[in-house]
């Protein structure tokens, strides 16, 4: 053991307690082992150092203000803070002692897949690399919502279309069997899977069922001209009576009056599709399950085949004057009026804007289609009034390149939030047709308060 200093008291300094201090370190290493002594050298040397500056003359006080000595404190406590602290070693057993097997780590009994390790130093110790947190943009959060929650594989986008167009072959062989002397069209599957509009699964696909109508015998009747005043529809009137009269058309038993009645072509097929095609034989063939929707008013099929769902919409349609009708259910008066469809020219619209300025407004529809279909409220507005805000948007000049893909995000909200203060979004293609008149005024209050509220925090749409 190291002797004590004789004189405490004499010490330059004038401190008693440094020659303390050098005992004790002097005599550590013998009690408490080489990493006792280096824990207790690095404590001991810090409240030396707060000692020595203590009882230092007032002439070394700019020394004591030193950057340099500063520095050295601080990065001194950081080592007395990150050095583990060490156990005693207890004193070597005597060699005729047999020496037990070292104990195995308690990690090591535990697994490796154990979370909750029972060493008391393992849960104190510090965590020398800790994850960051990262902060996303508004963009980039939009862009993983479009990848998780909107885009469809490729696998599944070629079986849906596979699916639909082998049903559509099957439905077809039925109806000219079952009705031969309806003269229909070859079926047509289509819809926003085969124009890079859908977003996810739920969209329907259209199957259009085309009417061979005889040239000559049949006009066009404005549906504002009609008693339902429609601006949205037309109606189908049978002509040239005198020389061609009631029954020579084999569309003439679905007239109602002078016009072609789509409700009743709409029942005739209802029945059919639900009653009268098998399609477990048709499913069984196809490796897939069909099922009619009866509950919807519209002609739906469910198909089923694996992990995949899809719903197929049935669409008796007439191709007149340049205008595609579809038979829809419509309420009241226009229930024997035929819809114009607007879709082919949007979706084409659409696609020349997008290849005209590589822009990505297709995919905008897409990601407020996924975004509103999801959400309690915003799901009552559809594909339609959607469409026609991002086709407004789209004539604009604007950057629509995908780095302003989350600004033109929001910027469609608020065109949406401005025409449901006004109750109003006229139809790009027929600015007489308000796509808001479906929805009542608590329902507009309603989506208007859910948009308000996802500008102000967008991310909570996603």
């Amino acid at each position: 053991m190291a002797e004590p200093p004789q004189k405490w008291g004499k010490r330059p300094d004038g401190s008693a307690l440094g020659g303390a201090v050098d005992f004790l370190l002097a005599n550590a290493r013998l009690v408490l082992g080489v990493g006792g002594a280096a824990v207790l050298g690095i404590a001991t040397l810090a409240v030396k150092r707060l000692i020595d500056r203590a009882t230092s003359p007032r002439g070394e006080d700019d020394a004591k203000l030193d950057p340099t000595c500063l520095e050295d404190g601080w990065k001194e406590l950081s080592l007395l803070k990150a050095t583990p602290h060490l156990h005693p070693q207890p004193p070597p057993a005597p060699l005729s002692q047999p020496v037990p097997p070292p104990a195995s780590a308690p990690a090591a009994a535990e697994g490796p897949g154990d979370a909750h390790p029972r060493d008391p130093d393992a849960r104190t110790s510090p965590q020398l690399s800790c994850p960051v947190p990262l902060c996303l943009t508004f963009q980039e959060k939009l862009l993983a919502f479009e990848r998780d929650h909107v885009a469809i594989p490729a696998a599944d986008k070629a079986l849906a279309k596979q699916l639909a167009g082998d049903i559509s072959l099957e439905l077809q062989a039925y109806l000219r069997g079952k009705f031969p002397a309806l003269p229909f069209g070859a079926l047509e599957p289509g819809g926003p899977l085969y124009d890079g509009l859908q977003a996810g699964a739920a969209d329907p696909m259209r199957l259009l069922v085309p009417l061979a109508l005889e040239p000559g015998l049949w006009g066009l009747v404005p549906g504002m001209d009609t008693v339902a005043a429609d601006p949205r529809c037309w109606a189908l009137r049978r002509t040239q009576l005198e020389f061609h009269p009631r029954g020579s058309s084999p569309w003439d038993r679905f007239l109602v009056g002078s016009y072609l009645s789509p409700r009743a072509l709409l029942e005739l097929l209802r029945q059919a599709l639900a009653a009268s095609v098998n399609w477990p034989a048709i499913g069984s063939l196809l490796g897939c399950l069909i099922l009619p929707g009866v509950a919807s008013p519209e002609l739906l099929l469910e198909v089923r085949h694996g992990h995949l769902e899809l719903c197929i919409a049935v669409l008796p349609a007439v191709a007149a004057a340049g205008h595609l009708l579809l038979a829809r259910p419509l309420e009241g008066l226009a229930g024997n009026l035929w819809v114009q469809d607007w879709y082919p020219a949007e979706a084409a619209r659409l696609r020349a804007l997008d290849e005209g300025d590589a822009g990505v407004r297709r995919r905008l529809l897409q990601l407020l289609c996924g975004v509103c279909r999801g959400h309690p409220m915003l799901g009552q507005l559809g594909r339609g009034p959607l469409t026609q805000v991002v086709l407004h948007l789209g004539e604009a000049a604007a950057n629509w390149a995908e780095e302003a893909l989350g600004e033109r995000f929001l910027q469609a909200l608020e065109e949406l939030v401005g025409s449901l203060e006004r109750a109003s979004l006229p139809g790009h293609f027929n600015p007489c047709v308000n796509l808001l008149d479906n929805l009542s005024a608590e329902e507009i209050d309603a989506i208007g308060y859910a948009l308000y509220s996802g500008l102000q925090e967008p991310e909570r749409l996603l």
